[in-house]
């Protein structure tokens, strides 16, 4: 009936909002990294350790992610995904309260683990909730996608939202310091989590079944049980290079182009529209959903050579013409991913989505270290891009066989009762 439609649509709004509001705490944060180290370092901090800071306090929030994340899929199945959500919410918009009051680099690194902690119960809970709503295959990938698009968008406000907020602050209310400057942007983000965990309490199912017809799915998924490692290799490798590049673009802005925080800033807003566009053009009701399978194998390839590419971009301008080449390649894998291994997963979306989130935030935490970590080896310039850059041509060979065994079940999803 209608009201089940709209019933969907609300439930499906919330759990977009509740993926948007961890991406822009981890947006508004992220920029300002290399100078809040900077500041808490004083003059001990040189380029080398503001390198290592910034991508370890990067790692720490996507290791916490990596190791928690199946956690919740598996509570979620069990227990039902409303007590999941709540409790990630509430907790991250308590972390994003207290960052505003840090003032030592211990308690950053404390804050960014239990952030990381929270922001696991959300984003694969709401990608095996809008999953189990699917009543098509292309349903299915078209809301997953829209759950993609949500966490971009608030990637892509995030960093614009942490410098405004940080001018608007320091001009307007003569705030210096940046952990103070940086308050108002954090207790948005608080307020929003509060905000949507309340409008989660009315409109997420709390019983553990939320598809009846995926035992459909169940079966086809147990003929091909080997293709889910596949994919979350695959995942791993994208989120490596994602690690890379979000390090990469901090400290090459920085340390070498001289880049400000607003250019900085501007360059993720670039990736994260690139993404954005992709993704909805890719997921359109114009592009079939089993056709995506295709697009696995160029689009590596495309995010070998752009990472190989970063280090040889001297100016601002060749920079925006290599990120688009990597937001455009990492921004379509990863939701094209996610769908094939939910459409892999049966009756346990939230299980095999938190190994995904799993995979992803390792990748990203391997990404970060090595990013920050090797970012000035003098032996060789570059080393984090060129090394990724091999792993994402070894991923594409790896992928060149999955389209002719990717295939959809043989029986679409069975339309929900009205």
């Amino acid at each position: 009936m209608k009201s089940s439609g709209n019933y969907r649509r609300a439930t499906t709004a919330a759990l977009m909002l509740a993926v948007f509001t961890v991406s822009v705490g981890f947006g508004v944060v992220l920029p300002l990294l290399p100078y809040l180290i900077e500041r808490l370092l004083g003059e001990e901090g040189g380029a080398a350790q503001i390198s290592r800071h910034t991508g370890l306090l990067t790692a720490i929030y996507t290791l916490s992610l990596f190791l928690f994340a199946p956690m919740w899929g598996r509570l979620s199945d069990r227990h039902g995904p409303r007590g999941v959500l709540l409790f990630g919410l509430l907790g991250f918009g308590l972390t994003m309260l207290v960052f505003s009051f840090i003032e030592s680099l211990a308690a950053v690194y404390a804050e960014r683990f239990l952030s990381g902690m929270f922001a696991a119960a959300v984003t694969p809970v709401a990608a095996a909730v809008i999953g189990g709503f699917a009543t098509t295959e292309q349903a299915r990938a078209r809301r997953l996608a829209f759950v993609s698009m949500a966490g971009i968008a608030g990637f892509l406000l995030g960093p614009m939202l942490s410098v405004f907020i940080t001018r608007f602050a320091t001009e307007l209310f003569a705030i210096t310091r940046l952990a103070g400057s940086v308050a108002v942007p954090l207790t948005t983000t608080a307020l929003l989590a509060l905000i949507v965990a309340s409008a989660i309490v009315f409109v997420v199912p709390s019983g553990k079944s939320l598809n009846r017809s995926q035992k459909t799915t169940g079966a086809s998924a147990e003929k091909t049980t080997w293709l889910v490692p596949k994919l979350l290799t695959l995942t791993f490798i994208v989120s490596i290079g994602i690690g890379v590049f979000e390090i990469g673009l901090v400290l090459r802005g920085k340390q070498e182009l001289g880049l400000s925080p607003y250019q900085i800033a501007l360059m993720f807003t670039e990736c994260s529209l690139v993404m954005f566009v992709l993704q909805a053009i890719v997921f359109s009701p114009w592009f079939k959903s089993e056709k995506t399978r295709w697009l696995i194998a160029p689009a590596l390839a495309v995010l070998a050579v752009g990472l190989f590419l970063v280090p040889q971009a001297s100016d601002f301008t060749l920079m925006l013409v290599v990120i688009g080449a990597v937001a455009a390649s990492a921004g379509i894998l990863s939701p094209i991913l996610t769908y094939w291994i939910s459409a892999k997963a049966g009756s346990a979306q939230g299980w095999e989505l938190g190994k995904q989130t799993a995979a992803a935030s390792l990748g990203v935490t391997l990404g970060s270290t090595v990013g920050g970590l090797l970012y000035n080896l003098a032996a060789l310039p570059g080393a984090p891009f060129i090394l990724t850059a091999a792993l994402a041509a070894l991923g594409f060979v790896l992928s060149l066989g999955l389209p002719h065994l990717l295939v959809v079940p043989h029986a679409t999803l069975r339309r929900l009762s009205a």
